[in-house]
């Protein structure tokens, strides 16, 4: 619920990206389409806000815009309002919510929530929204003990709650203190990105963000919790979070009108819309896209497959008969 002096905002689900980490199954639906135990990612994104009071959301499109409108139309059926801001070019991490203001706001004092479309975190976003308020910060981010230093880059935070700078994966901030890790769900004022010019490409952390610390060090402001993150960005993501939540959910992981033949072995697998599975094949923690047939005896492991069509194979993707499979 939100705080009771004040109405829940709106929020902005960050859905237009090309999910190139997710290829090839981006290929066949938008990132933020992509079943996750048997349920669209968006959706799970837009459940877990709806209990939280968040209750009239926008998504901005590009990328395979139909799989995701498909799947949310106007919010009804997940107990929400859904509208949608349109991009072209994808606009990015602050382009995009620049082209969505007018759906948002009504002023540029007003402030919204933007959540990453392709995240799972149970963030506490009323506590996210009365940081952020009693801050009086233009943007305020929700963070977390880097979960893989490594992989993610980090957010530094000064011992005031401040946020400072950005680091790449594996860096060390100045000084040795562990930068944080950014969980995907920020509170914003709108002046944060009026000032951008609308229809232009432009980022958070790569761009505005230092900006506008440079020009005032209480323009960004870290939440820091214990909140849980699930990543959903290679093939690997995908299925070791599904087979996760399986296990406490109960396992989902075949969609609909899925053939499979008697004498075929589908272990630790995800199997999306209209699949076949021949006789004899054999699928070892494997994803296989939409409208695919594995014919009889074929043998994968660790493998995200999708039909190939006319697409050309990337350097790391192969082409297998009418199919196009990548090893994760």
């Amino acid at each position: 619920m939100a705080p009771a002096d004040r109405a829940a905002p709106r929020a902005l689900l960050l859905t237009a990206g090309l999910g190139t980490r997710l290829a090839p199954l981006t290929y066949v639906r938008a990132k933020a389409a992509v079943p996750i135990n048997g349920e669209p990612l968006v959706c799970r994104v837009i459940r877990s806000l709806a209990a939280g009071g968040i209750r009239d959301l926008v998504l901005n499109l590009h990328h395979r815009p139909a799989s995701i409108a498909a799947v949310v139309g106007d919010g009804g059926s997940l107990g929400v309002r859904v509208r949608y801001s349109w991009e072209q070019p994808v606009l990015g991490s602050a382009g995009g919510p620049r082209r969505a203001l007018p759906l948002l706001v009504e002023s540029d004092d007003d402030d919204f929530l933007i959540v990453n479309g392709d995240t799972l975190t149970d963030v506490d976003c009323d506590a996210l929204l009365a940081r952020h308020r009693e801050s009086e910060a233009l943007v305020t981010m929700a963070l977390i003990p880097n979960p893989r230093p490594q992989q993610y880059g980090g957010v530094v935070v000064s011992s005031d709650g401040w946020v400072t700078g950005f680091t790449r994966p594996g860096a060390v901030p100045a000084g040795g203190t562990a930068a944080l890790h950014f969980i995907g769900v920020q509170a914003v004022r709108a002046r944060a990105f009026a000032a951008l010019e609308d229809g232009r490409p432009a980022e958070t952390v790569n761009a505005l963000y230092p900006r506008l610390i440079a020009e005032n060090r209480h323009s960004v402001a870290a939440y820091v919790s214990a909140a849980s993150f699930l990543d959903i960005g290679t093939p690997r993501d995908c299925l070791e979070t599904s087979l996760a939540l399986g296990r406490t959910e109960g396992a989902r992981l075949f969609g609909a009108r899925v053939e499979i033949a008697d004498s075929a072995v589908i272990a630790r697998s995800l199997l999306w819309d209209d699949v076949s599975i021949g006789p004899q094949a054999q699928l070892h923690e494997c994803i296989v896209a939409d409208g695919v047939h594995i014919p009889a005896g074929a043998r994968f492991e660790r493998c995200a497959i999708v039909a190939a069509g006319s697409r050309l194979a990337t350097a790391d993707e192969r082409r297998d008969g009418d199919l196009l499979v990548k090893r994760f």
